[in-house]
């Protein structure tokens, strides 16, 4: 979260780090970063009210960014825990399984390092971002769209799984924009510009 702030700053955009439901409601734009476990994390944002904040701002048509866990939950479950996600999207997340692929041994879970995005669609948050640019990964699990087109990006790692996806003012990246250097402050910067607008 310190690191979407410090990055968001840097480029001179204000941003609010908060837990209070009336800030997000109030926001232009919305940010969701993630690490760690699905069921911690949804049951947190359920206790504190801010899961109904985000999904009702989501509706109106606020811009929302979800950054690797931040995406996944958008979704209506994940093979990580037991509870429901936000159900914003139809489709779940799923663990990497390389049980049998011929590169077993070598594809480590969790995938982590700098890889690869191929850009699917005309999405907003990719302009001036080249096709082929390396993002920096941190993560176990990726989402499986029900609906195809929404996906922005893919990226193989033993197969080819959803990177980021798109649909009106709904944005999310598996990889992590806050620590993929310039092409990752060209993201933001895109997004927080976006937020402006609306």
């Amino acid at each position: 979260m310190r690191s979407v702030e410090k990055a968001l700053k840097a480029l001179g955009h204000p941003v609010i780090v908060t837990q209070d439901k009336n800030n997000v409601k109030n926001a232009s734009g919305i940010i969701l970063p993630g690490v760690g476990s699905f069921d911690v994390a949804v049951k947190s944002l359920r206790e504190t009210t801010l899961e109904s904040a985000i999904v009702e701002s989501i509706a109106v048509g606020k811009p929302y960014l979800g950054i690797c866990l931040g995406m996944q939950m958008l979704f209506e479950e994940s093979e990580e825990g037991n509870s429901k996600g936000f159900g914003v999207l139809p489709g779940r997340a799923v663990r990497f399984n390389f049980k049998g692929h011929p590169m077993e041994k070598k594809l480590k879970v969790p995938h982590m390092g700098w890889n690869s995005i191929r850009i699917s669609a005309d999405c907003p948050i990719y302009k001036g971002v080249e096709n082929g640019s390396m993002l920096y990964f941190v993560h176990s699990y990726y989402v499986e769209p029900k609906d195809e087109s929404i996906v922005a990006t893919t990226t193989e790692y033993g197969k080819d799984f959803v990177s980021s996806i798109y649909k009106g003012n709904i944005y999310g990246t598996q990889f992590h924009v806050e620590k993929s250097g310039d092409i990752g402050l060209k993201i933001l910067d895109n997004f927080a510009k976006l937020c402006k607008k609306s």
